[in-house]
C-alpha cells in the first residue's frame, strides 16, 4: 500500500496518491477512496483504477489540514491504508487512516 504527497506550494495544495494492492481487495470489482472530505460516501468516493497490479487515484487537498479516510471494496469491505500519516479510532471500534498535509520542514545541518 502506498500513500504519496506532492506539495505544489504555488496553489497552496498537496497532490496526493492512494495505491492500494489489487491483491488487498480480494477480487472486489470497484474500490474507492472514502473519508470525511467526502462525508464518507460511496457515491461521490475517489475511483480508483487498476495500474501495475495496484488500485491508484490522486487528489489535490489544501495544504495544513487532517483527514481521516479507508478504501471501500464493492460498497461493502474496509481496508486500512497502512502507509498512511496515522490512525485514529473511530466510534465502530476500528482505526480510520489519517492523511496530514501539513508541509514537514526538512531537518538541515545545525547553525553555529
Amino acid at each position: 500500500m502506498g500513500l504519496k504527497k506532492q506539495f505544489i506550494k504555488s496553489k497552496n495544495k498537496v497532490k496526493v496518491t492512494f495505491q492500494l494492492p489489487a491483491k488487498a481487495a480480494d477480487g472486489g470489482k470497484e474500490v474507492k477512496v472514502v473519508g470525511d472530505f467526502n462525508k464518507w460516501s460511496w457515491k461521490t468516493g475517489l475511483l480508483m483504477k487498476v495500474q501495475n497490479n495496484n488500485y491508484v487515484v490522486s487528489k489535490e487537498f489544501p495544504m495544513g489540514q487532517s483527514y481521516q479516510y479507508r478504501y471501500l471494496i464493492d460498497d461493502r469491505d474496509w481496508e486500512n491504508d497502512w502507509d498512511a500519516d496515522g490512525y485514529e479510532l473511530n466510534p465502530y471500534g476500528v482505526d480510520n487512516s489519517v492523511l496530514d498535509t501539513s508541509i514537514q520542514e526538512p531537518i538541515g545541518e545545525p547553525a553555529y
